[in-house]
Formats: C-alpha cells, sequence, structure tokens
C-alpha cells in the first residue's frame, strides 16, 4: 500500500523541490499540496493523509498551530520542515517523527520518508504523536521566526544571520537584503518575509523598507515634519510609518527624536 502524503509550504519553490526529490520514493503517493495553515488543516479533516510534510514557518498560522487545530487523532506522521531554529529542532530530535532542515538532501529526505514508514507499519505512530501532543501542549502557541536567511549567490547559497542584516527593501517581487558590507537579492516578497522574520528585531518604516532595530541609531526629523532612520553607519532610510513604535520601541523620547545629525 502506498503512503498518501501531504505536502504543506507556503512557498511554491520549496512545494516543488519536495515533490521533485519525492519522486525517487515509489510506494508514496502525494495526493495534495498547501500553501498555508487553514488549507492544510481543511485537507488533513477531508482527505486524512497518512504522512505531511509540514512546514514550520508559515505566515499566520504555524505548522505547529495547525497540529493544535486539529483533534490529535487526525493527525499523519509529521515530518517538520524548518530553517535555522536551532531550539526548534532540539525538540524535534526527542519528540517529533523526523526533521528536516532547509536546505536538505533528497537522502536526508528519504529517510524520514523510510522512518515514516516505520512507524506506520510498526503503527507506533501513536506513541510518537503523544510525545509531540505533549509537547505542544506545554509550549505557547507561537510562531517560529527565521533566524538565518538563505540566499543564493551563483552555484553557492549563502545564510545570512537576520541580526546581521541593516535593512531589507523591495523591488517587486524580489528583495534586497542589505548587510553592512553586502547586498543580496532575495526572490521573496516583502511583506512575506516581514512575516517570517522576529517582530522584535524588525520594523517596516514604509511601503518598501524593513529596518533592523538594532541598526539603528536614531531618528532624524526633516524641515517638512517627516523623519528619516539613521542607522549606525550614519546611512539614512525614508520613514513613512511606525514613528510612535519605533521611539516607544527604541525609548526614544520624541521630544530628542530631531537631534541627529
Amino acid at each position: 500500500m502506498k503512503i498518501r502524503a501531504l505536502i504543506v509550504d507556503d512557498e511554491a519553490l520549496a512545494r516543488g523541490r519536495l515533490r521533485k526529490l519525492l519522486a525517487d520514493a515509489a510506494d508514496l503517493e502525494i495526493i495534495g499540496e498547501c500553501s498555508n495553515g487553514p488549507e492544510a488543516i481543511a485537507f488533513i479533516r477531508e482527505r486524512r493523509p497518512d504522512l505531511a510534510f509540514l512546514d514550520v514557518q508559515m505566515p499566520e498560522v504555524s505548522g505547529f498551530e495547525v497540529l493544535r487545530a486539529l483533534p490529535e487523532e487526525l493527525w499523519p506522521a509529521v515530518v517538520f520542515v524548518t530553517a535555522h531554529n536551532q531550539h526548534a529542532i532540539e525538540a524535534f530530535e526527542v519528540r517529533a517523527l523526523d526533521y528536516l532542515l532547509k536546505p536538505f538532501t533528497q537522502a536526508r529526505l528519504l529517510a524520514a520518508v523510510q522512518r515514516a514508514r516505520q512507524h506506520l507499519e510498526t503503527r507506533n505512530l501513536a506513541a510518537t504523536n503523544q510525545q509531540l501532543a505533549d509537547w505542544l501542549n506545554s509550549t505557547k502557541a507561537e510562531p517560529a521566526y527565521l533566524s538565518r536567511l538563505a540566499v543564493k549567490t551563483g552555484a553557492q547559497t549563502l545564510f545570512i544571520r537576520a541580526e546581521d542584516v541593516d535593512y531589507i527593501e523591495s523591488a517587486g517581487n524580489y528583495a534586497v537584503v542589505q548587510t553592512h558590507t553586502e547586498r543580496h537579492i532575495l526572490r521573496e516578497t516583502l511583506t512575506r518575509l516581514e512575516a517570517k522574520l522576529p517582530p522584535h528585531l524588525f520594523l517596516r518604516i514604509s511601503r518598501s523598507v524593513l529596518v533592523n532595530l538594532e541598526r539603528v541609531k536614531g531618528l532624524q526629523s526633516t524641515p517638512r515634519g517627516e523623519y528619516l532612520v539613521v542607522l549606525q553607519d550614519n546611512r539614512q532610510l525614508i520613514m513613512t510609518r511606525g514613528v510612535k513604535d519605533i521611539q516607544e520601541r527604541l525609548q526614544y523620547p520624541e521630544t530628542q527624536a530631531g537631534g541627529l545629525g
């Protein structure tokens, strides 16, 4: 009997890569793909897949929240797909069936399928899912945010730590990731990136710019009553939203917001 599998990831490229790498798993049938948490919840309720490849970092409804929204008896075997969240990985190693750390190889993926197959054949899934349920119930329902960004440079993939990013600027369906010394192009919209990055670290200061608050030295007012965000290296970014937010979060008194030159 074939394993009926579901792929859940908010990135179309990631879903396509998973489907391609799974082509060599002869006894596995992909019965569906979902691009967000609500779709996954509805699909699992209706189709009851045997196995789900579940992305952890999804906007609005995370992979964890998908499981929390379902009764445990409907849970399939779950292989989490995650990116650079070491604390989550440590938890998965103990309590989850398996996890895949992006970017993963085909061999690693097929090993996860084999592990799921063994659990399904020996009917040992209930015990594994119970451990996972206990962990989910003991943790807060908080989204898992990216700690690194994977950017491609030719044949090489670089992993940029979130805290090393100065700001990110929108360029249509792409994002320009600016560090202190480098600039990288990422195939991702700014809105989607904003949902994936830790909100305590990043703030949207305009329609097209997301800034790392740790890189902000201060604010500078203009004669027209507008504000500029001044970075540690004195670069300036135009600010059209979030003035009160940035003053509160960085604890800048409003009366002192214009004194930087």
